[in-house]
């Protein structure tokens, strides 16, 4: 195994330093091949002449404060970035190693699942395809446990990382590699829309933005009829609860916090704290509990599968409005045996489907629910 990792890790570490004679500077990337509607994070660059793009990442963790990310996807083979910090890739991205199950979904909601090499926690991710090629898909591991002879194995031709608080860990193993890396920063976006709108980062890495885009703007224009029909609509605004107790604190969302507004979408009225942003923040217990007591409706609240597991944690909320009205819904419908919630993978793509379930909680219309479920 060593002497396989060896040569691989050198023929990698070769590859990645491979370009063109000419020397890399970004001011030639002047044409905006793809501006985000919603998202912030990222835009797609190209050159007057020829079919490289170059995509721009920006504060893709939450505190980043102007740290900009270029990937250089060289498919004319012109450019030498030895000497440089971008990333670069001299093809359409067909091996990538996924260090979040968001990520796989962007891939799958485009039709590039075959380009999954590697993921983060396989037992732990809903997507069929990845499922269905267990014993082909490398589990590379997670945290401060990645098998990094595995990630050379692997032969990716990028690895999609994310940042929590700074940079990811495995940055520095992956410079030393020689493999190439892009940080992916959908979950700092406070927009539903700008989460889903990575995946045209992800569409243009594969060379597959234009139907990437096409899939985004059908998604768009659904979520956007919708809140549209709720707000013309204009029934009755419901207080809405959200999450637990973990560890004797209550995170409660900022009132701009993705969730809070699509919960507005839907004609509900969150409890939130001031702030911007796609961040949440613990608040005094008693006065959670006061809102949880206010509250139409009590949404994800953990792992709970049952109002009786919900009471079990704390028999105070037995005499809540939303338990004893049976008001309360829980988004982990849709879960692996180990636990893995598809809400947080293929959610983050179909905001119109989690409006959709929300509108139906919500202004109680008719119809089945696809990420959450009651608790009886």
């Amino acid at each position: 195994m060593k002497n396989i990792f060896t040569y691989i890790f050198t023929l990698t570490l070769l590859a990645g330093c491979a370009g063109g004679g000419v020397p890399f500077d970004h001011t030639l990337f002047s044409e905006m091949i793809y501006s985000p509607t919603h998202a912030t994070g990222f835009e797609i660059r190209g050159c007057e002449e020829g079919n490289s793009t170059l995509i721009v990442v920006k504060n893709p963790w939450q505190g980043a404060d102007d740290v900009e990310q270029m990937l250089l996807i060289d498919r004319d083979g012109t450019f030498n970035t030895s000497g440089t910090d971008i990333q670069r890739i001299d093809h359409d991205a067909k091996r990538i190693i996924c260090m979040s199950s968001s990520y796989v979904a962007m891939l799958s909601t485009i039709g590039k699942q075959e380009a999954i090499a590697g993921v983060s926690g396989i037992n732990f991710i809903s997507d069929k395809y990845v499922a269905a090629n267990s014993d082909k898909i490398g589990d590379v591991g997670y945290d401060n446990n990645i098998n990094y002879e595995m990630v050379v194995a692997l032969n990716p031709d990028l690895v999609l990382l994310y940042g929590v608080m700074g940079a990811s860990g495995m940055e520095s193993k992956l410079r030393e590699l020689g493999i190439p890396y892009l940080y992916l920063g959908e979950y700092v976006e406070s927009s539903p829309l700008g989460k889903a709108e990575w995946m045209v980062a992800v569409g243009e890495i594969t060379g597959a933005r234009d139907k990437a885009v096409e899939i985004f703007s059908t998604i768009s224009e659904r979520y956007t009829a919708l809140a549209t029909e709720v707000s013309l609509a204009a029934k009755e605004c419901k207080q809405v609860m959200l999450n637990t107790p973990y560890r004797d604190s209550w995170f409660i969302p900022s009132e701009q916090n993705y969730i809070a507004r699509i919960i507005r979408d839907a004609g509900g009225e969150p409890f939130t704290i001031a702030g911007t942003g796609n961040s949440s923040q613990p608040i005094d217990i008693e006065q959670a509990y006061i809102w949880a007591s206010e509250a139409d409706v009590w949404l994800n609240v953990g792992a709970c599968n049952s109002l009786e597991e919900l009471i079990r944690q704390n028999p105070k909320f037995a005499d809540v409005k939303a338990v004893r009205e049976k008001r309360v819904y829980n988004n982990n419908a849709r879960q692996t045996t180990q636990g893995g919630s598809d809400f947080w993978e293929s959610g983050v793509v179909r905001p119109d489907v989690i409006l959709q379930d929300l509108v139906t909680i919500l202004q109680g219309d008719e119809g089945e629910l696809y990420y959450y479920k009651q608790l009886k």
